[in-house]
């Protein structure tokens, strides 16, 4: 895994020394090696910073170009079909390295921008055609890899993290207070927005083609989940997925070096080890307990190594763990306030002493249908008879989703007590716009919250958490449930056919049932949690939000702080936290 970064000026030469700087900011995500690429009157500039895996020699390093060096591409992620696609294109390009990033550079010279749908696995890259006079940004289908862009008069910019972005100096440190707004509703600011006023994300599933010489640009998204809902066997069904999952494990621990994974005792994480081991893999196993807490994941973990007889490590969190939270605005450049953000930045931190990449499972629960929420939204759907079908309203699932995400609920009535009368213009009319702009009324009631699950939840929230907590320790994470070919097969499928109300994840089970201790199957879902103990200290928030610079600078108000503070448990006081140390950090 990598750092990537590039600057355009067409007015001025790029200053190499603070483009450089810029690409130091990101060292973590590459320790490894780095490079840069000037084009040659100066106008242009790509960075790297490598953590190699494949073709470990400088042959590997980056940015690469084609032979005569009219391509060149900065690129951040895997690709795992790379020697299928290599053999493919053998005959039309002569290859000079071991690596998937010259891979991409031959399919796009043989197949234009378009070879971006032939491409399995996680990535985010620059690639720039010097005879087109055009720059590609490119970010996976759901949002592995990170990728950021501003355009400010004369320049573009373009970074993995908003640090690289903002350490170019060219970028007023002015926060954009709508983005603001959405974070206290969504725990995260949505695509394509960010924190920083003119700076944006490209979402997930979409490249950005620009005009290196006027700066012009447009954005396309590539791929849709598309849904059928045909009636297929369910033995042949699991059989079939199976399948595709065994074969997505054995790509992504394709690499030169060895491979771990993270370790729950959970469905999803524990099916990864099956799987490495099914292959003749032997990782090594990584996980993060709760100090004082009966349903401490790190024991069930335990159960797991041993049945399937590989090596395991845990680190374990207690109250003085939480402080970490102090160094997370650093981590993660824009507030985000997943509640596992400290727990997953201590488990890669372990995992980064023995290896440099890990399996892990996000992507399940969209897949299989694992949440509460998810079944939750099933159950009120199905009604008990004609009668109350006839009288009950049906569920709204906006409305619905909302509530379940919430972590603390801000509608703009709650947003108008927090913000400061000055803020109250940047309150959206509609605050649950992203969920609605996702919402598909065109799915079936399961797809159709799998869906905000995939897009909303796990591409905004999840893979963000994930990727900045494990690239701040040089940790690459790999998602084999996030294989396209996966979530295309089962939305084809009839909800009826994946879906059992008495067992989650049904069609999952059906491929471990046989494989794993029966203390592990009985197991009830648990999210990446800790006790609410852990983050509900009153008396920590006492401390931490005094004196807050919030609330100095007439942002939020003292008053609504103080009516919290009153209460012994509300998920609200979390968001105000994670917001109030990002704003100490970037901009107090």
């Amino acid at each position: 895994m990598c750092g990537i970064a590039g600057y355009i000026n067409t007015k001025e030469q790029i200053n190499e020394l603070l483009f450089s700087e810029m690409v130091s900011t990101l060292a973590h995500r590459g320790p490894d090696d780095f490079g840069n690429y000037f084009s040659n009157n100066k106008h242009i500039a790509l960075g790297h910073r490598r953590l190699s895996f494949l073709d470990l020699t400088a042959a590997g390093k980056q940015p690469l170009s084609n032979q005569n060096k009219t391509i060149w591409i900065t690129f951040n992620g895997e690709v795992y079909n790379y020697l299928e696609l290599k053999k493919e294109l053998e005959t039309t390009y002569t290859f000079s390295t071991e690596t998937d990033t010259e891979v991409l550079i031959a399919a796009y010279q043989t197949w234009g921008i378009d070879f971006v749908n032939k491409l399995k696995g996680m990535f985010a890259f620059g690639l720039y055609d010097e005879a087109l006079n055009k720059l590609f940004l490119v970010r996976d289908r759901f949002g592995i890899k990170p990728l950021y862009y501003t355009q400010q008069n004369n320049t573009f910019i373009f970074a993995s993290e908003l640090k690289a972005i903002m350490a170019s100096g060219v970028i007023p440190k002015k926060v954009d207070f709508s983005s603001f707004a959405d974070y206290f509703v969504y725990r995260y600011i949505p695509s394509p927005k960010t924190i920083w006023q003119n700076v944006l994300k490209l979402p997930p599933a979409f490249y950005l083609e620009l005009n290196t010489l006027t700066l012009e640009f447009t954005t396309k998204e590539y791929w849709n989940l598309l849904a059928n809902n045909n009636h297929q066997n369910k033995e042949q069904l699991a059989n079939e997925i199976n399948q595709i999952l065994n074969q997505s494990v054995a790509e992504h621990t394709r690499a030169d070096v060895p491979i771990g994974s993270f370790l729950s005792g959970g469905y999803d994480s524990s099916a990864l080890v099956y799987y490495m081991k099914n292959i003749g893999q032997q990782p090594q196993t990584f996980s993060i307990g709760f100090s004082k807490w009966e349903k401490s994941e790190d024991q069930y973990a335990k159960i797991v190594a041993k049945h399937l007889s590989v090596e395991n490590e845990s680190i374990i969190a207690d109250e003085e763990s939480l402080r970490l939270v102090d160094l997370m605005a650093n981590v993660y450049d824009e507030p985000i306030a997943d509640i596992s953000i400290v727990p997953t930045f201590m488990v890669s931190e372990l995992a980064a002493k023995k290896v440099k990449a890990v399996l892990s499972g996000e992507g399940a629960d969209e897949l299989f249908a694992g949440y509460t929420w998810q079944h939750e939204f099933i159950k009120n759907n199905k009604s008990k008879n004609w009668f109350s079908a006839l009288f009950s309203p049906k569920q709204d699932t906006v409305s619905f989703y909302a509530k379940a995400m919430a972590m603390g609920w801000f509608d703009a009535t709650e947003l108008k007590q927090l913000l400061h009368p000055s803020i109250h213009q940047y309150i959206p009319a509609d605050v649950h716009w992203f969920y609605r702009k996702h919402f598909n009324k065109n799915l079936s009631p399961l797809k159709s919250i799998q869906y905000l699950d995939m897009k909303c939840f796990m591409g905004e929230l999840v893979l963000t958490k994930v990727d900045r907590a494990s690239m701040a320790n040089s940790l690459e994470v790999r998602v084999p449930f996030l294989d396209h070919t996966l979530f295309e097969k089962v939305f084809t499928v009839n909800e009826n056919d994946y879906y059992n109300s008495n067992q989650t994840k049904y069609l999952l089970y059906q491929n471990i049932k046989k494989n794993l201790p029966s203390e592990i199957l009985a197991r009830k879902k648990q999210g990446f949690v800790g006790p609410d103990s852990y983050y509900m200290n009153i008396d920590f928030y006492k401390k931490e939000l005094a004196n807050s610079a919030l609330v100095k600078h007439n942002i939020i108000n003292q008053k609504y702080i103080d009516d919290l503070l009153k209460e012994t448990y509300n998920w609200k006081l979390w968001k105000i936290l994670v917001m109030e140390k990002w704003f100490k950090r970037w901009i107090d």
